[in-house]
């Protein structure tokens, strides 16, 4: 699953807004919800989303990183099971996912440059693909 526009999810409190005020001549302009290049944004959203689900993460079957989350089980209903209690408590708090990139019931999956599987973590050919492609550099411009 993933969170959709993740730091756009986080509210900027009445007491947080006035840092981030932009002055316009016709105006000043606050905030509501954390912009994107705030550099605390992602670990504040990180924070945000891993208190969020604490009791999945503790359990072992839930992985967040950043804005993308991963649930894995043993079994079909074992992951139903668990897949409904995450959504529900997505629901709950309001969250908003990227339907287009959520993908439910596969038995691998590639994330973060890697392929996961029950039984296995391996590096993702295409991405090994792309560097062994690239042309050596023949100088030291193109080294740079």
């Amino acid at each position: 699953m993933d969170a959709l526009k993740g730091f756009h999810q986080n509210v900027v409190t009445l007491k947080e807004r006035k840092y981030l005020s932009i002055i316009f001549h016709c105006g000043v302009y606050e905030y509501l919800r954390i912009p994107f290049g705030i550099n605390n944004a992602p670990s504040h959203f990180e924070r945000m989303i891993n208190e969020i689900f604490a009791e999945e993460l503790s359990e072992g079957w839930f992985i967040i990183y950043i804005d993308d989350i991963i649930a894995f089980s043993k079994t079909w209903e074992e992951h139903m099971y668990r897949l409904s209690g995450a959504l529900s408590i997505i629901q709950s708090v309001n969250m908003k996912v990227s339907i287009k990139k959520c993908h439910f019931g596969f038995k691998e999956l590639k994330a973060l440059g890697h392929v996961v599987s029950g039984l296995s973590l391996r590096i993702d050919k295409n991405k090994v693909a792309a560097v062994l492609l690239k042309p050596m550099p023949q100088n030291k411009k193109e080294i740079q």
